[in-house]
């Protein structure tokens, strides 16, 4: 008989704190109760708060800012900003990127978003098709599939005018947060329509990036499928 798995006092309250983060009551940008005040609330010392904080900040659920207190995390965030977005020139130079929407629409879910998402076939769904533009460059064509129930406002005008990364959108306007992803990468070449929002010959060599996001008590929010021209950029990966 297996006996009880064992679980340290401050993961128990990072396990707490993320019940209240999944719940909504600290949104994106807001500050969190001090470490006294959380200390009171769970009957726990000051110092396992901080560390369950710490934890929580190493995965980029929290954010500390000297002399202001503990946030929540946005995407807006220095180091989360490109969290998510892992091509880098090879340079080494971030570079400015425009985003340009090819189509959006209300569709339904086929058998694979659906198998992807957890949602039934047939359920209400979101497609966004888009460009990324780096320095005046396409570098990445892809398709983001979003569940239908979760992102009703969304519309092509709204992604069209947001400013900044699809992922802000989401917090700051359906409550969605994305926290990690899974993602499948393999060589492929480039078909007709890629090769022509690329600005590349048919055939030519590209990265296709599969991945999945997943928004608190791992629920799956997004499945992506982006084409990635590596010329002059390279694919980052941290590994430990």
């Amino acid at each position: 008989m297996r006996s009880p798995k064992f679980s340290p006092l401050y993961r128990q309250i990072r396990d707490l704190l993320l019940d209240s983060l999944q719940a909504g009551e600290w949104r994106p940008g807001q500050p969190i109760p001090s470490e006294m005040e959380l200390a009171d609330r769970f009957h726990v010392s000051q110092g396992t708060v901080r560390k369950a904080i710490d934890a929580l900040a190493a995965d980029n659920l929290l954010v500390r800012r000297q002399g202001k207190g503990t946030f929540v995390a946005t995407h807006g965030e220095p180091q989360v900003r490109f969290r998510f977005l892992r091509l880098t020139p090879d340079t080494g130079q971030p570079a400015a990127v425009e985003r340009q929407l090819l189509d959006f629409r209300r569709t339904r879910a086929g058998t694979e978003l659906a198998r992807q998402l957890l949602i039934k076939a047939g359920d209400p769904a979101v497609m966004i098709k888009r460009v990324l533009i780096f320095a005046g460059d396409p570098v990445v064509v892809e398709e983001v599939w979003l569940p239908g129930h979760l992102f009703k406002g969304l519309t092509a005008a709204s992604v069209t005018e947001h400013r900044g990364a699809l992922y802000n959108l989401f917090e700051t306007q359906f409550g969605t947060r994305m926290v990690r992803a899974e993602e499948r990468i393999k060589a492929a070449l480039a078909d007709a329509p890629t090769a022509e929002c690329l600005r590349v010959p048919l055939s030519h060599p590209l990265l296709l990036v599969e991945r999945v996001s997943f928004s608190y008590a791992d629920q799956p929010v997004e499945w992506r499928r982006g084409f990635y021209k590596t010329d002059c950029h390279f694919y980052r990966s941290e590994l430990g």
